[in-house]
């Protein structure tokens, strides 16, 4: 039966300790979750600022609901947009101080479909190693070239652009900004200026710096830079704005481009008023008051040290992505589940998503300074 292959498959992932299942939580997204009725400090999450479950988010989301109903029910260009999704896209416009800014429906489409849009057979793509999967497979794809530079070694990319400096067709460099299982950040003045000697346009995925990066307006603002005619933008409503679908911003014929060619734009249906509404009211709240994004920072520093003194191996983080390192995925499950046993909720991440197993523990600004004692207490009872 062709079905056997999958179940040979599947067995042999549970053999190699690689099986992955799903676990739901029956409360709303927030610091303290309850999985198979058990109540758990929540590591796990991408809601940086605790924007996911903020009443003032839940308000616009209703108010957009009863306003515009449910559904969009069409595509952008079909007419599913509204008046909000306009007025978001200018909101994100000038808070990532571009011409102009396209909503898309998640941050893996935005990648996937901006990437292949952009580039295409004859170009050619840099991508560093350590890029999200979405940017990999865009950049498959588009059907360019594509040349992988080791991971932030700008020295490496420069040799690879300069191996095809009398080569025809456009040049394209992709990264991560905060890189989502490291935590680490690209060096993204480094880039700039590689960009501009070899003639070539910066896309930056700031996936999981916005909201969290430079005052909550990304990577650039963190490095004091400003927009470049070259620099594409991609950024998400779903981690630290507590919302959901993505954007991309940038000069207005860039953006007019994906309009008009951009697959995944012109064939989906498009946000529903809720999460835009949701979306518009995260932004607001960001620019009006830079606490919880002070909160946020003040957290990451006492879980680096919470960890660093209980003796575990942290990798290159400097975010509130934290990644504890194991030498084996039998420990990294292992440590996860005695963890899981005293309240903390940290799953383990096993190849392929990464080549060194971990417990990617991410920080909150609604963390508090109980929980992270009850994740020292928890790490020291475990060591």
């Amino acid at each position: 039966m062709p079905i056997d292959f999958f179940e040979k498959r599947l067995r042999d992932l549970e053999c190699q300790g690689l099986l992955r299942t799903v676990k739901d939580k029956s409360t709303p997204q927030g610091p303290r979750i309850i999985i198979e009725g058990k109540e758990l400090i929540n590591f796990a999450s991408n809601d940086y600022l605790g924007f996911a479950s903020n009443e003032l988010l839940k308000e616009a989301s209703l108010s957009a609901i009863s306003h515009y109903g449910t559904g969009a029910g069409a595509s952008r260009l079909l007419g599913g947009g509204t008046e909000l999704h306009k007025a978001l896209e200018k909101r994100i416009a000038s808070f990532k101080d571009t011409p102009k800014a396209l909503l898309l429906n998640s941050g893996y489409i935005a990648n996937v479909v901006s990437i292949a849009c952009l580039m295409e057979e004859g170009d050619y793509i840099f991508s560093d190693e350590l890029n999200h999967a979405s940017i990999i497979d865009g950049c498959r794809l588009s059907r360019a070239r594509v040349f992988i530079y080791s991971h932030k070694d700008t020295g490496h990319l420069e040799e690879l652009l300069y191996s095809i400096k009398n080569e025809g067709g456009r040049r394209l460099i992709v990264t991560d900004s905060v890189f989502s299982m490291d935590g680490d950040i690209a060096p993204v003045p480094d880039l700039l200026r590689i960009a501009e000697r070899y003639n070539a346009l910066l896309y930056i995925d700031d996936a999981h710096a916005t909201g969290v990066l430079g005052g909550g307006h990304g990577s650039l603002k963190h490095f004091g830079l400003s927009h470049r005619p070259y620099i594409i933008q991609m950024g998400t409503f779903s981690k630290a704005l507590g919302s959901f679908g993505a954007f991309v911003a940038a000069e207005e014929s860039i953006i007019d481009w994906l309009i008009n060619k951009a697959r995944g734009f012109i064939y989906s249906t498009c946000l529903p008023p809720s999460v835009v509404g949701a979306s518009l009211k995260a932004l607001e709240l960001i620019e009006k008051d830079k606490s919880p994004i002070e909160r946020l920072w003040k957290n990451r520093d006492l879980a680096i040290k919470i960890i660093k003194d209980a003796g575990l191996e942290i990798g290159p983080s400097e975010t509130p992505i934290i990644p504890v390192l194991f030498k084996n995925i039998e420990d990294c499950l292992n440590f996860s589940s005695r963890l899981f046993d005293k309240g903390i909720y940290a799953p383990a991440i096993r190849p392929p998503t990464v080549q060194v197993p971990r417990l990617r523990f991410t920080i909150t600004a609604a963390h508090s300074e109980e929980d992270l004692e009850h994740l020292h207490r928890a790490i020291k009872e475990i060591k």
